[in-house]
């Protein structure tokens, strides 16, 4: 060192600047976190939780932990930020050569660091719900190296007095100078508010306010992890980097966010998770219901316990069944798709979950645990491998989507599998949109009414002048006749209208020949039983009735109706008046 000394003085440096310069390297060494200096963040990140709770003054009572956790949090606040990280590098101070930049009036624009202060000041330590903020001994400081211009901070703590590492920086240097060191350069400045936490929210944690929340994440299928704070609360930059490595590991599972308490107050208080004294984090979750609820994490802040509170807060739409027990014929018909999962796991898979949530209501899912390929019924599914997923349009139609699933990520696989969905639901809108056509079709060919004792009146009474009933003996012979009449009755085959009274010149109905022998015994003695359907016009004022019994074809039923209307058939008087039962 005396040597660095004797160099620096040949070179004209100012002494105070080297002194500077040896005590922030001391202080700041990048070896604190026991990671290489090539290191990259996932190993940081690694380290820096490892130390955090090995150091974390709630479980380590030993001397100097809490100074040793201070440090952690400050080394780590520079090695996670790439463009500190060079500075450090480069000139030992994550914001340039110590010293060297000459600041601002009032800025402290210097590192800053976290260390512990005296009896009295304000302090930390955690509990179940993360990190609380106490009053007492063993409290926290943060102190600015500061070259500032006019206005820079004096060597003090919060109180105007010494700062807390025990002795007063200003009166060394006074030493070295005339003067004191916020004459020549600025000085040391203190603050009473913990400045070890991350200056800017990492960019995969979501800034949350009331309308995104309303917009985004209420009753919208994704999981949410959200964390609710106010600025002035100690170790949010704890919580927001084990959120990070909570999120990079169910990646696509879930989403993070962070919402302001003291800008948000009244939205934070509306929904109870307003921080007392420490940050809180909550997992939005659909675990109970299919409405979305909070439910808050009250575990130790360690990234694989907050990851398993996740996934077992992530949404079970999809239900577990036994192939045995599950209707896998096509003729079922739904009002959704259905899709089935099939799978050696014993439980449901994260990955299913996680789609069950994001088409809820958009398809019905399965899922169920299977171990062979040459079971029955999975041969008679059509799959030769697992994992696979199956799929039945709303129609009943069966679809082998996809089998023998291979997994790079949980990411990319919902990414993947969310585009054979989203191609399967379009398939069957074509299919949900042709049988809405056909029905509709169907409706316009099937508004022929059932001939009853309540109806006939109305239908074929008196005041009909031509009553055309079709008789079937069976629902086949029923389709057909309906089908035939339905058409022929959308035509005009009359060459006369009513238009005395504003009736029909004919009606057109149905009847069941199975339940009504009686009636139609009235038109012939043998109620036309040999006639699986037949054709019965009847005028209901004159008593006359003419059938037809032959082939029933479109062409020969437009025929027979026409010479009915247009009177070139003989019609013959009915054995008796016609009377249903």
């Amino acid at each position: 060192m005396k040597g660095e000394l004797e160099q620096s003085q040949r070179c004209g440096l100012p002494l105070f600047f080297f002194l500077i310069f040896f005590f922030i390297m001391n202080l700041l060494d990048p070896q604190v976190l026991g990671v290489d200096k090539n290191a990259s963040q996932r190993e940081i990140q690694k380290a820096f939780h490892k130390l955090s709770l090995q150091y974390h003054p709630d479980k380590n009572k030993s001397k100097g932990a809490q100074e040793k956790f201070a440090e952690i949090n400050n080394a780590y606040d520079i090695l996670s930020d790439e463009q500190k990280r060079k500075k450090y590098d480069m000139y030992g101070d994550e914001k340039g050569a110590p010293g060297f930049d000459a600041g601002h009036p009032g800025d402290h624009g210097g590192y800053t660091y976290f260390t512990s202060g005296g009896p009295g000041q304000s302090g930390f330590t955690s509990g179940p719900g993360g990190w609380q903020h106490m009053g007492g001994q063993g409290s926290s400081q943060a102190f600015s190296f500061s070259f500032g211009g006019p206005g820079g901070s004096r060597s003090s703590d919060s109180r105007g007095g010494p700062s807390s590492f025990g002795f007063d920086l200003d009166d060394i240097f006074s030493g070295f100078f005339r003067g004191s060191m916020k004459d020549q350069f600025g000085g040391f400045s203190g603050s009473s508010r913990s400045q070890y936490q991350s200056r800017s929210s990492p960019k995969s944690v979501r800034a949350i306010n009331s309308e995104v929340f309303r917009k985004e994440i209420t009753d919208q299928g994704m999981t949410w992890l959200l964390l609710s704070y106010t600025p002035s609360l100690q170790g949010k930059q704890y919580y927001e980097s084990v959120i990070e490595e909570v999120a990079s590991l169910l990646q696509g599972a879930i989403k993070v966010g962070s919402i302001n308490c003291e800008t948000e107050s009244s939205f934070c208080k509306d929904l109870g998770m307003h921080p007392g004294r420490a940050p809180r984090l909550f997992v939005y979750s659909y675990k109970g219901s299919e409405k979305g609820s909070l439910e808050e994490y009250k575990a130790d802040l360690i990234a694989k316990n907050v990851k398993t509170f996740c996934q077992d807060h992530l949404p079970r739409f999809s239900k577990r069944i036994s192939l045995n027990h599950f209707d896998l014929s096509s003729s079922k018909v739904e009002k959704y798709p259905r899709v089935i999962l099939l799978s050696t796991k014993k439980d449901t898979p994260v990955i299913w979950r996680v789609l069950s949530s994001l088409y809820h209501k958009r398809f019905i899912f399965y899922d169920a645990e299977v171990h062979d390929v040459s079971d029955p019924t999975v041969k008679k599914l059509g799959v030769d491998a697992f994992p696979a997923i199956i799929g039945w349009l709303s129609n009943g139609e069966k679809h082998i989507l996809k089998s023998g699933i291979s997994v790079k990520d949980l990411n990319s696989a919902i990414k993947d599998l969310s585009m054979l969905l989203d191609s399967f639901e379009k398939k069957n809108k074509k299919v949900a949109s042709s049988q809405t056509s056909k029905k509709q079709t169907d409706s316009t060919e099937r508004q022929l009414p059932l001939l009853t004792v309540s109806n006939f009146d109305a239908l074929c009474g008196d005041k009909t002048p031509v009553c055309i009933i079709g008789a079937f003996q069976s629902p086949r012979a029923r389709e057909k006749l309906e089908s035939l009449l339905s058409k022929v009755s959308q035509k005009s085959l009359s060459r006369r209208q009513n238009v005395g009274s504003g009736s029909r010149d004919v009606s057109y109905i149905l009847l069941d020949a199975t339940k009504q022998p009686s009636f139609l015994s009235a038109f012939d003695k043998s109620g036309f039983k040999s006639s699986e359907n037949f054709l019965v016009a009847y005028k209901p004022r004159k008593g006359k009735f003419a059938a037809f019994t032959g082939d029933m074809t479109m062409e020969e039923v437009e025929k027979f109706i026409s010479s009915v209307l247009n009177g070139d058939v003989q019609f013959t008087r009915t054995r008796q008046k016609p009377v249903l039962k």
